[in-house]
């Protein structure tokens, strides 16, 4: 394989010159929900089965970088421990700031209403606090309201109807069973505003591949609501302009920040212009999504990007890493083997029921991704490596050992690939992954010359996720056997770290 191909250090929406283009966020930050504070704009998205909710903070609403996570584990169900939760998790979330507090709401499909809240939204956040123990209902927001009520409005599984509810101030309880304020089609994704005297509902509606943004306002939170369509795909490519959280600026400028299905790159971020007419947000340019525009007017010219790239030289995993289901935290370790991630396998059946695989989102269109992989300690009937989790296919690289020794073995879509056998502490493996094109996995025993394993990898979205990459180990006969993880480098097209 030839050198690895450098990107641009650019962030992806940033196009310079006082411009961006849509996708602001190429990579997979679902259903998300953005505020102000004074001069700082934080967002929070949906994470589902990986742990845990992130917290991301931008200057100028195109360039974002993750800050804090709500949460790093959910133990509200044993299902989250099985590596039974797939698709289940944290669902719509919706970030708000009260009296000095930050607060995070979010529904799991199952369980029930939670609640975090923080003074600094990088946290520490407060242990989940259970609201109610309830399933079908999904994307709650919470609403102080200038008379001194508050309230809580959701929609449920299934996509409706709008409920609301009167809260508690502390945002800790819920006081009536709720009042239905909208019947929709597929409607969900509640956020609550209020401006000029109306309460305005800022819903998606029509399914999430093909639907549209609706407004709904009222003097009243309990309605009746006026509604009015304000974004819909029209003549443009960007299907089902969907779920997201309208915000201003201090210069008095509105935007709506959404998501669009982008199929295995999972639900990319667009940013909206806003323009209030007649009372009602009217987004992108005329209800149709733009695709460039210009950068919001704000003060600061700070650019921040995402992490990736990692050298585990932290005794704390860098906030761009997440678990796939609850970790076992006596099996992973930053500190034992000083400038390596160890994990130590236990018994399962593949990769998705490995537990401890510590994933990363897929950003851009394409990528390349390097780690380096210290064997010594694997045990018999233990795999480990580089991997892709999706929905449908495996996908991955690494080193199988059995009684006859240690073999580099792949398997891309679904077929598995025995490579050879390997004499030596440590191996490198590789992905180079283009959604417009080919996505390959490559081996190397000296870091140097790599060569390529297997057919191409197919990426799927699934369980409501995006694929993206991971790391894994696990063993197929007993618990046992460490892998030892250094020097992961990835490179993308997406914003980068470099300079």
């Amino acid at each position: 394989m030839s050198d690895t191909e450098r990107f641009n250090s650019g962030a992806w929406g940033d196009l310079g010159g006082g411009y961006y283009r849509n996708p602001v966020l190429m990579a997979d930050f679902s259903d998300p929900d953005v505020i102000r504070v004074g001069e700082d704009f934080y967002m929070v998205c949906s994470e589902f089965h990986y742990m845990g909710m992130p917290v991301l903070h931008s200057n100028d609403l195109v360039n974002w970088t993750i800050i804090g996570q709500v949460y790093d584990r959910l133990d509200i169900d044993p299902r989250y421990d099985r590596m039974d939760g797939y698709g289940a998790g944290s669902w719509a979330p919706a970030i708000r700031y009260h009296n000095g507090l930050f607060y995070v709401y979010f529904c799991t499909p199952n369980e029930g209403l939670y609640m975090s809240t923080a003074r600094d939204p990088s946290g520490p956040w407060s242990p989940l606090h259970e609201v109610k123990r309830v399933s079908a209902w999904e994307d709650p927001c919470p609403f102080w309201d200038d008379d001194g009520n508050a309230y809580l409005g959701r929609s449920i599984t299934g996509a409706g109807p709008i409920v609301i509810h009167r809260m508690s101030l502390d945002g800790k309880r819920l006081l009536d069973e709720g009042v239905i304020v909208y019947v929709g089609k597929t409607a969900e994704g509640t956020k609550i505003y209020k401006k000029d005297g109306y309460y305005y509902l800022i819903i998606p509606e029509g399914g999430v591949s093909t639907g549209w943004q609706t407004a709904l306002r009222s003097k009243s939170i309990y309605g009746p609501y006026e509604r009015r369509v304000v974004l819909q795909q029209g003549r443009t490519e960007i299907n089902g302009p969907h779920q997201g959280g309208l915000v201003d600026t201090p210069s008095g400028e509105w935007w709506f920040m959404h998501f669009q299905s982008s199929g295995a790159k999972g639900r990319v971020c667009h940013l909206q212009p806003v323009q209030w007419v007649d009372g009602w947000p009217i987004m992108g340019s005329d209800c149709e999504p733009v695709s460039v525009f210009r950068k919001p007017e704000v003060s600061t010219k700070r650019v921040e990007v995402l992490q990736t790239s990692d050298d585990f030289s932290s005794t704390k995993l860098g906030l761009q890493w997440q678990w796939n289901h609850n970790p076992v935290d006596d099996h992973w370790s930053l500190t034992e083997r000083p400038g390596y991630l160890r994990i130590r396998a236990m018994k399962a059946c593949g990769i998705r029921t490995a537990r401890n695989t510590v994933t990363q989102k897929l950003i851009g269109n394409k990528g390349v991704i390097t780690v380096e992989l210290s064997i010594a300690g694997m045990a018999t009937g233990q795999q480990a490596g580089l991997t892709y989790l999706g929905a449908d296919f495996d996908n991955w690289i690494g080193v199988e050992k059995d009684d006859s020794g240690v073999r580099i073995s792949s398997v891309t879509a679904g077929t598995h690939c025995h490579g050879p056998a390997v004499d030596c502490d440590t191996v490198w493996l590789r992905t180079q992954y283009d959604f417009e094109g080919s996505t390959l996995m490559y081996f190397s025993v000296d870091g140097i010359r790599f060569w390529q394993l297997g057919g191409e990898c197919q990426l799927t979205f699934g369980f409501w996720k995006g694929a993206r990459v991971g790391l894994f180990t696990y063993n197929k006969s007993c618990d046992g056997g460490i892998a030892d993880f250094a020097r992961f480098t990835y490179e993308h097209d997406g914003p980068s770290m470099q300079e």
